[in-house]
């Protein structure tokens, strides 16, 4: 792993640092963010274009680190697969792709001894979303929460059928699309799964309008604090 140097904010005991992830025979950007009182951590998987710069995301996570949760935004395309999907959109739509991203930075979280002992969940937004869940069935037990922010659920196909991580599904009320996708979502996951659908009054797609990103921001916060007090054992 290679680490640049970290930065401790002395006011929150907050531990910053940028590392590189190994994913197969690449090596993908991260921020970490690790409170000194962590007790979970949240794995952010970005989609439809953006990274670990996304603004919403990065306030959600800032959030997440208040609440004593420790975060990873982390660019699942590295810098030429970010320049061609910016040109052709197409990247963005490989949730195989995004998966297997997903998966080999779970199992790089499994080798580190200051993290592996945290209860692990992920926050998908858009196409991440779809992703986020397709993972946490593929790693049963290791992943404790989901989170869909605007998220395509439905891309996580028959996956679904296999996801047992409490989800929960967050949409804007002027988003009838999305919102319709993330119905027929939940209704595929098994009926044992704890799950809720909330639905944000008076927001849209990219939940811009005043207040939208704040009540997800505490809806992500309650849920995760709730699901990630037990720590998983992860392994790679």
């Amino acid at each position: 792993m290679q680490v640049a140097a970290a930065n401790m904010s002395a006011a929150s005991n907050i531990a910053y640092e940028e590392i590189r992830v190994p994913a197969g025979g690449t090596a993908l950007t991260a921020d970490l963010s690790l409170p000194e009182d962590a007790t979970g951590l949240v794995l952010f998987a970005h989609g439809s274009g953006s990274s670990r710069h996304s603004p919403r995301n990065r306030r959600v996570a800032s959030a997440l680190n208040r609440g004593s949760i420790a975060t990873i935004l982390a660019d699942l395309l590295t810098e030429d697969e970010e320049r061609i999907d910016a040109r052709t959109g197409a990247l963005r739509f490989n949730i195989e792709l995004l998966i297997t991203r997903l998966s080999a930075i779970t199992n790089w979280i499994g080798t580190q001894d200051r993290l592996n002992r945290l209860g692990l969940g992920y926050f998908g937004a858009s196409t991440g979303a779809a992703a986020a869940l397709a993972t946490a069935a593929n790693h049963p037990g290791i992943v404790h929460a989901v989170v869909s922010r605007g998220g395509r659920p439905d891309l996580a196909g028959p996956a679904l059928a296999r996801v047992h991580a409490p989800s929960l599904f967050i949409v804007g009320d002027d988003d009838p699309v999305v919102l319709r996708l993330n119905r027929a979502a939940i209704a595929a996951l098994p009926d044992d799964t704890p799950h809720r659908l909330e639905i944000i009054p008076g927001a849209s797609h990219l939940f811009e309008e005043p207040g939208a990103l704040d009540k997800v921001t505490e809806l992500a916060r309650i849920w995760f604090q709730k699901y990630l007090k037990t720590p998983g054992e992860l392994v790679g």
